[in-house]
């Protein structure tokens, strides 16, 4: 259940950043990208630990990257296959979706 989820933090260096989860033993769930120029953001990779399995946390980690580009009007590039199958599934992204 997300609701029991902690709060996803989100850390950035430079063009580099991640969203990530972490549960109270260390484990840490994690959704990476990289800003292309200042309107587009690539999602490279989502990793999701044996902890957060069965959560809806990957799901949870690749909503909140398509909230921040609505918010600050960027396009993203899904090249993380699961990102990619989310945005496919999600058809509501579309507004989002770098063409």
């Amino acid at each position: 259940m997300t609701d029991e989820l902690p709060p996803i933090e989100l850390e950035e260096d430079g063009g580099k950043g991640r969203y990530v989860l972490r549960s109270a033993g260390g484990a840490e769930a994690e959704l990476t990208f990289t800003r292309v120029g200042a309107h587009r953001l690539i999602i490279d990779h989502t990793g999701v630990p044996e902890a957060f399995r069965g959560q809806g946390a990957g799901l949870l980690l690749v909503t909140r990257a398509v909230e921040d580009a609505r918010r600050t009007g960027r396009k993203i590039i899904p090249l993380c296959p699961f990102a990619a199958a989310q945005f496919r599934r999600h058809p509501e992204w579309a507004d989002v979706l770098a063409r």
